[in-house]
């Protein structure tokens, strides 16, 4: 697959002797890794302008450098099930990028984990990270270890192994993970049990997502969430609009579906559907949010069982898109490549006006296409769901000087460093002569962030 241009003012000359050779070698350096071709296309297809205005950072080879991980560890992870049987998955953390601080980055525990997809995250969460303004590399980890369906002590025993490994290349000046897909704050907390018996060290800032009355820091469940309906309102500010009296539609119903749900209604939208890999639900009245958080948070229940307990102004729909139910705003906040070229188009023929990326690179390249040639704003997952992150930063620094700040405090910060994001690939994407296109404008500015920062290391 070519490598497309993304300005006039990059000669062909650029494409033919930088980034379609790049491109090769990525896709020759990481066979069969699809999810990471397709996230290194994203980036190096913006990146012409910047190798036409700054030949030395093609001189320096920083792509090519940024593209290979600085350590990619892949361990074995054995542990027993309630019936006394031994269970074997494996374990991934890659530490990609610490040219501005220690690896910071997720872990995810899914089915679907292999290297192609920790290394697609990973390389995504460098970008994200430069944009916050943050001290943090960027890294990204998990397991194909599937914790629905299994018990608490099931889950605490495979946390427990899988630490085992991963301790001895954790620290908080080193690499710091947080949660991801199936990692909420019970897998944390067995987490940091397991580090701090091993080490002998209540090392708070090694793992971020922390309880509150250990290490934690507020707004730290809501961040990314919020985060994302944050940007999104900057995103319509930019145009003129506003983001109340908008009908907002969201897929998953996990934690960045459901505070990416509440900020959307403390600002005025009503949000009409969310989602499972079962289906998903419309209210016409705006989702009852204590329901939601009941059935998902507390119960760990299907979408399903909403319309059960809501009423009949409530339906479920079972095995099809929520992009079908016609919206101003649409934020996809379940997993990547959930949303298809098709779905782009129906999107846009029912009149979407915004769409913002709760989870990472949700929207295929397809989509995104379909979106910016409809003039949809449009806000990559890099910058839209940067909040996570952000916050888990902020909880760095009050672990570092032993301090706890109040909520809304956190969510002050929060929403400074959001708005700085917006701000950043803003101005960026209009100085390379592509005003309004997001990814441009993030890509661009992330990346210059971390290259400098290259550049004044050396060779690194």
């Amino acid at each position: 697959m070519t490598v497309s241009s993304s300005s006039g003012r990059i000669s062909d000359g650029i494409h033919t002797r930088v980034l379609e050779p790049l491109y090769a070698e990525v896709l020759r350096r990481n066979p069969g890794e699809t999810e990471f071709h397709q996230a290194a296309r994203e980036v190096l297809e913006t990146l012409g302008p910047v190798f036409a205005d700054r030949p030395e950072l093609v001189d320096a080879r920083i792509v090519e450098r940024l593209c290979e991980p600085e350590r990619q560890l892949i361990f074995r992870v054995p542990w027993l099930d309630d019936r006394g049987r031994t269970q074997i998955n494996r374990g991934f953390r890659v530490e990609f990028n610490s040219a501005l601080g220690p690896y910071k980055g997720g872990l995810r525990f899914h089915p679907s984990v292999n290297l192609g997809i920790v290394k697609f995250l990973g390389f995504e969460q460098i970008f994200k990270n430069a944009l916050t303004g943050m001290p943090i590399g960027g890294g990204k980890g998990g397991s194909d270890f599937d914790p629905k369906n299994r018990s608490d002590n099931e889950i605490m025993r495979f946390c427990q192994s899988f630490m085992l490994e991963l301790y001895r290349h954790l620290g908080e000046y080193t690499d710091v993970p947080a949660g991801d897909i199936g990692v909420g704050s019970r897998e944390v907390g067995y987490l940091f049990g397991q580090y701090r018996r091993i080490t002998n060290r209540h090392e708070s800032g090694v793992l971020t997502g922390k309880g509150l009355n250990w290490g934690g820091a507020q707004a730290r469940t809501e961040a990314t969430g919020y985060g994302c309906v944050m940007f999104t309102a900057e995103m319509l500010r930019a145009r003129g609009l506003e983001l109340e009296g908008k009908r907002v539609s969201i897929s998953g119903s996990g934690n960045v579906a459901i505070y990416a749900a509440e900020k959307a209604q403390q600002l005025g939208a009503t949000v009409i559907s969310c989602s499972d890999s079962s289906g998903y639900i419309v209210d016409d009245k705006g989702v009852d949010l204590e329901l939601l958080k009941q059935l998902k948070e507390v119960e760990r229940g299907r979408i399903s069982e909403y319309v059960e307990r809501r009423g009949p102004h409530a339906r479920f729909v079972s095995g099809s898109s929520v992009w079908e139910v016609p919206c101003d705003v649409a934020l996809p906040c379940a997993t990547q490549n959930e949303l298809d070229e098709d779905d782009a188009v129906t999107l846009v023929r029912n009149g979407v006006i915004a769409v913002a990326e709760g989870a990472n690179m949700p929207a295929t390249p397809e989509a995104v296409r379909v979106l910016q040639e409809a003039g949809v704003a449009f806000a990559p997952g890099k910058a839209a769901n940067a909040g996570g992150v952000a916050t888990s930063a902020l909880e760095m620094q009050q672990n570092a000087s032993r301090d706890s700040w109040t909520f809304a405090y956190t969510e002050q910060r929060l929403s400074e460093i959001m708005r700085h994001i917006h701000d950043s690939s803003h101005r960026t994407a209009e100085r390379y002569g592509q005003p309004g296109n997001y990814v441009v404008g993030a890509n661009i500015a992330g990346f210059e962030i971390v290259a400098d920062a290259m550049l004044a290391q050396g060779l690194i």
